[in-house]
């Protein structure tokens, strides 16, 4: 099948990559035209809207910031519904609201466009490297289509249920690493006021039932006071968000998660938002009169 991509940000771009690597000719559209150029001088080709590249492709994959942008690629007026091929299948790997996601799959439906839904956690570093974990949501059918694709780019690629399901489960996952990101933070910042050596407390933690990769990995970069981004603070408000937004219209009760939010919206108020999430480790220490860099 001939494929698409639109999107090639921090993590679109290598996912398309290593469609390019897996022998897979590809089409790709950016808003940028400086974010196409890795892409096209490894051997892919360049579309001038998305309607065009919808026109020549039989798959599309979005990676964008937002809802309001997957529908401005796929459903806008130069978007990929202008110009889709009969039998295209669009394939939204973005994170975005699951209510927002059950809505494109019922409008792109209608203009004969199948749907998956396909989120994927593991940051920059599973999008490089091509270990990404996939969720998608969608019919059975066209999750079968589109599976080979997947194992391009992820490790794990699960069917989880119907439209609006991959976008649900990566909310999920996204409340288990944002809210553990602060559990990480508040513990070192409680420890630190203690008189606790943190690398040692992390290396006795890391030996106990409170191990964990986000102690692992992320810890170490609260340790390092390594703030330039591998997952930005402005994302993980917005999926926050995401959560809570979802959450309200369903009326769940979600108290942990609610915290975290308003952690991330004071990050965002600190105009840190282009820092890595672990940053938040900085307003705990600043509230509680721990005075770094």
């Amino acid at each position: 099948m001939k494929i698409g991509f639109i999107g090639l940000g921090i993590m679109g771009r290598p996912m398309a990559l290593n469609l390019l690597k897996h022998g897979h000719a590809l089409r790709v559209w950016s808003r940028r035209a400086a974010s196409m150029q890795v892409l096209l001088d490894a051997g892919a080709t360049g579309a001038t809207s998305p309607a065009e590249l919808a026109g020549e492709v039989d798959i599309i994959f979005t990676m964008v910031p937002d809802a309001p942008d997957v529908r401005e690629v796929l459903l806008g007026d130069h978007g990929v519904a202008k110009a889709a091929r009969p039998g295209l299948t669009a394939v939204d790997m973005s994170t975005i609201n699951p209510i927002a996601a059950r809505k494109l799959a019922g409008d792109l439906d209608a203009l004969g466009i199948d749907f998956l839904d396909a989120p994927v956690s593991g940051g920059e570093v599973g999008a490089i490297a091509g270990t990404l974990s996939i969720m998608a949501g969608g019919k059975p059918d066209v999750f079968a289509r589109v599976q080979p694709y997947f194992s391009c780019m992820g490790k794990t690629v699960s069917h989880v249920g119907a439209a609006g399901a991959g976008q649900a489960a990566k909310a999920a996952n996204q409340i288990i690493t944002g809210v553990s990101v602060m559990m990480v933070a508040e513990a070192f910042n409680f420890a630190e006021r203690n008189g606790v050596d943190l690398v040692r407390l992390r290396e006795a933690l890391m030996g106990g039932s409170a191990a964990s990769r986000t102690l692992e990995i992320h810890g170490q970069r609260m340790l390092e006071r390594r703030f330039d981004p591998g997952f930005k603070s402005w994302m993980r408000q917005k999926d926050m968000n995401i959560v809570m937004e979802t959450a309200h219209a369903l009326g769940i009760c979600l108290p942990l998660t609610a915290t975290t939010a308003q952690m991330y919206n004071a990050v965002m108020a600190s105009d840190l938002g282009e820092a890595d999430q672990t940053i938040v480790i900085k307003l705990l220490e600043q509230l509680s009169g721990i005075r770094k860099d």
